[in-house]
C-alpha cells in the first residue's frame, strides 16, 4: 500500500468535445415542475479503474490473478490511451439516447431554464496524474478528488475527464447538471455508456424524457404541508444560504466551513444500528420495524445535536425521497427510465435538547414519520401542483437555507443504487465509484452507497460543517471508518 498523496499534479493531455455520433434535429426540452425546483448545481462522480494485472511474461490475468483460461477480449489489451478512444466512441453513441446531455440550459423570456436540445456535446478531456491509485487520499476528496479528477463544468449540461495514473489505472470523473438529471437518471446513464463500451452491438435502456407523465392537474390542489417544504427564492433574505460564508480565522470561527469526507461502516454496524433503533418498537408492538436508512439518518440526527451547547436551537434533517416507486404503478407515472428530477426533500426539525434525550429508537421514528406522507402518490402530485401555482417564481426545499437560529441543517440521500459494480467499460468494473457533491451553502450532505470492496458494507460521502466531522471521527469512530487504500485493495 503506498502512501497517501494530494500533491499531484493533473497534466490535460487533450480536450475535445463529443458530441453524438448520429444528426439530431434541434429542439427544446421544456423542465418539468419537479426540475424547477433544483438551483443551479453541480454534482460530480468518480470512478476509480485499476490497471488490468499481467504476469511476468506479459499474459492478462483473471481477477483472481490466475492465467486467464479464454482468449482475452479486445479491451483488456487495450492500453490507457485505446482505452480513452473506447470512452469517446461509446460516449457518442449513448447520447444519441440521452440526448439532454449534449444539450445546453438557456433561460427562456420568464427566466426559468429550458433545455436546448442542439447537440453541442460533451466538454471531453483526457489527462494525466503523476500519482498512483493506491497513493490517493480518497478519504479527503477536496484535497485529491475536487478539482483533479473530476471536471469544473463551464458549458453544456455534462463534463466528463478521464485521467491516467503512473500506476496504469484509470479515473474517470463526470459533472452534471443536477438541473437536469437526479442520480438515479444519471445511473440509469453511466450504466448504458459502459455497456454500449462493452458490448457495442447490444441495445442499452432508452429513456424517456415525456415530461406529459409528470404535467400539473387541472385544477391543481396540494395539502398546505408543502409550503413548509419548499420555499421561494424571492422571500429568502438577503444574508441567507444562498452562498457559503468565508470563516473568519481571525476570530477563530474555522466552523463555519464545510469539508467532505468519504468513510465506509461495517455491515455488523448497520445492523447493529437497525437493531437498536427498532428495539422499543418491538418490545411494545410499535409502529414497525425502522429501515436501515432510517436508523442511519437517526443515528446521524443524534450525533450531530450533541455539538449544539445551546439546547433550545433547532437541528433540522431532510431525507431525499425518489418518486418513481411512488408513481409507477399509475397510468400517468414517470416509470423506471424516465429522465429527469423525481425527487422531494421532507425534513423534521427538533431542538437539540429533545434529540439529545430521545432514545435512537425515538429519533428513528421521527424520521419514519417525516419520510411517510412523501412516500405517496399524491404527495408528489401535490408538488407538482405547488410549483405549478407558484411560476414563473423559483422555489427551493427549505431545508437547504439554514437559518441562523439552526444549530444545524443536514440532508441525507439515499445512494443505495448506485450501481458502481455495473460501470464496467470491458475491463473490469472500478475498484471504487463515489458521488462528490460539495453543493454549497451552510446545509451538510450525506449519501450512503453499497461497498464495492465487501458485500453488505457502506460507504458514505460526507460533505459537513468541520465541527460535525471532528464529531463523527472522535464520537463515532466505531461507526465511520476513514476510506483506505488498504480496506479498497487498491
Amino acid at each position: 500500500m503506498g502512501s497517501n498523496s494530494c500533491g499531484f499534479v493533473v497534466v490535460p493531455k487533450r480536450k475535445e468535445v463529443v458530441a453524438a455520433v448520429l444528426p439530431m434535429q434541434e429542439h427544446w426540452l421544456p423542465m418539468s415542475n419537479l426540475d424547477l425546483l433544483l438551483p443551479p448545481l453541480d454534482v460530480s462522480v468518480f470512478f476509480c479503474y485499476k490497471k488490468t494485472p499481467t504476469n511476468n511474461k506479459g499474459s492478462l490475468l483473471d481477477i483472481d490473478n490466475t492465467p486467464a483460461t479464454a482468449t482475452p477480449t479486445m479491451h483488456a489489451r487495450e492500453s490507457n490511451g485505446a482505452r480513452v478512444s473506447t470512452l469517446k466512441k461509446a460516449l457518442a453513441q449513448a447520447l444519441v439516447s440521452f440526448y439532454a446531455f449534449a444539450g445546453e440550459l438557456v433561460e427562456n423570456r420568464l427566466g426559468e431554464p429550458e433545455l436546448l436540445c442542439n447537440n453541442r456535446g460533451v466538454d471531453f478531456v483526457h489527462a494525466y496524474a503523476d500519482v498512483e491509485l493506491n497513493e490517493l487520499d480518497l478519504h479527503r476528496p477536496d484535497d485529491s478528488v475536487h478539482g483533479k479528477l473530476v471536471p469544473f463544468k463551464s458549458r453544456g449540461v455534462l463534463a466528463i475527464q478521464v485521467t491516467e495514473l503512473k500506476c496504469g489505472g484509470l479515473v474517470i470523473g463526470c459533472t452534471f447538471d443536477h438541473r437536469v438529471a437526479d442520480a438515479y437518471s444519471a445511473n440509469m446513464f453511466f450504466v448504458a455508456w459502459a455497456h454500449i463500451a462493452r458490448t457495442p452491438n447490444a441495445s442499452p435502456t432508452i429513456p424517456s424524457f415525456r415530461r406529459s407523465l409528470l404535467s400539473p392537474r387541472r385544477p391543481g390542489h396540494y395539502h398546505p404541508y408543502i409550503d413548509n417544504m419548499y420555499v421561494l427564492m424571492s422571500s429568502l433574505p438577503l444574508h441567507s444560504n444562498a452562498k457559503e460564508p468565508e470563516p473568519n480565522e481571525e476570530n477563530g470561527d474555522i466552523d463555519g466551513h464545510l469539508l467532505s469526507r468519504i468513510y465506509y461502516v461495517d455491515a455488523e454496524e448497520i445492523d447493529r444500528l437497525q437493531s437498536e433503533a427498532n428495539g422499543m418498537n418491538l418490545v411494545n408492538g410499535g409502529k414497525g420495524r425502522r429501515s436501515k436508512l432510517e436508523a442511519f439518518t437517526a443515528f446521524l440526527w443524534k450525533l450531530i445535536a450533541t455539538a449544539g451547547d445551546d439546547i433550545s436551537k433547532r437541528c433540522k434533517m431532510g431525507v431525499v425521497v425518489d418518486g418513481r416507486a411512488r408513481l409507477n404503478n399509475k397510468s400517468r407515472g414517470p416509470g423506471c427510465n424516465y429522465f429527469g428530477n423525481v425527487l422531494s426533500v421532507p425534513y423534521g426539525e427538533e431542538t437539540v435538547g429533545e434529540l439529545k434525550a430521545m432514545e435512537l429508537s425515538q429519533v428513528a421514528n421521527v424520521v419514519h414519520e417525516c419520510v411517510a406522507h412523501a412516500t405517496k402518490e399524491e404527495h408528489f402530485l401535490g408538488l407538482i401542483d405547488w410549483v405549478e401555482s407558484h411560476r414563473p417564481e423559483p422555489a427551493i426545499v427549505k431545508v437547504y437555507c439554514k437559518e441562523d437560529t439552526d444549530e444545524a441543517a443536514v440532508v441525507v440521500s439515499s445512494g443505495q443504487r448506485f450501481p458502481a459494480t455495473r460501470v464496467d467499460f470491458g475491463w473490469g468494473p472500478p475498484g471504487f465509484g463515489s458521488y462528490h457533491f460539495p453543493w454549497g451553502g451552510q446545509t451538510g450532505y450525506v449519501m450512503p452507497m453499497p461497498s464495492t470492496s465487501r458485500e453488505g458494507d457502506w460507504i458514505v460521502y460526507m460533505h459537513l460543517l468541520e465541527k460535525h466531522l471532528d464529531l463523527v471521527e472522535s464520537k463515532a469512530a466505531h461507526v465511520f471508518k476513514p476510506l483506505s487504500p488498504s480496506y479498497l485493495d487498491l
